[in-house]
């Protein structure tokens, strides 16, 4: 046996040709004019239009600076740090209480849930109103943001 006499099993459905006449009229399934019911020439694909409206955007060419702020409630602080400890993004990281994103350090919020009786020193980190209190009020202090 050779390629050339190779048959399918099963025979092959003739592809259905639209817009020539015959019983379904004259505009054979296609609707009337436009570019749609015409042979030949299709509409563009949709993706086309967006990649050239795109650079039209306002925005285009800026990066938005998103802030990626990880908020952390006093209660778990409280767990895992001990009397006299400094807190900062690097510790909280170092103790896996936060993780990277995007390869880089996120900044910390820490919010006033939860009780706290340690003396802990806060560095570069955002602090709610209620957490600072709480913070002061336990003898310690706030630094940076």
């Amino acid at each position: 046996m050779q390629l050339h006499q190779i048959k399918p099993t099963k025979n092959r459905k003739a592809k259905k040709r639209v817009g020539r006449g015959g019983k379904r009229g004259t505009f054979s399934g296609r609707g009337d004019k436009g570019q749609r019911s015409r042979a030949g020439k299709r509409m563009q694909p949709a993706i086309r239009e967006h990649i050239k409206r795109y650079p039209k955007l306002r925005g285009y060419r800026f990066n938005p600076k998103s802030k990626s702020l990880v908020a952390i409630n006093l209660s778990e602080i409280a767990d895992k740090f001990k009397d006299g400890e400094a807190i900062s993004p690097r510790s909280l990281l170092e103790k896996k209480m936060i993780s990277k994103i995007k390869g880089k350090v996120p900044q910390v919020k820490i919010l006033g849930n939860g009780e706290l009786d340690k003396k802990l020193f806060v560095n570069s980190c955002f602090v709610s109103k209620t957490a600072r209190d709480k913070i002061e009020k336990a003898g310690g202090e706030v630094r940076g943001n």
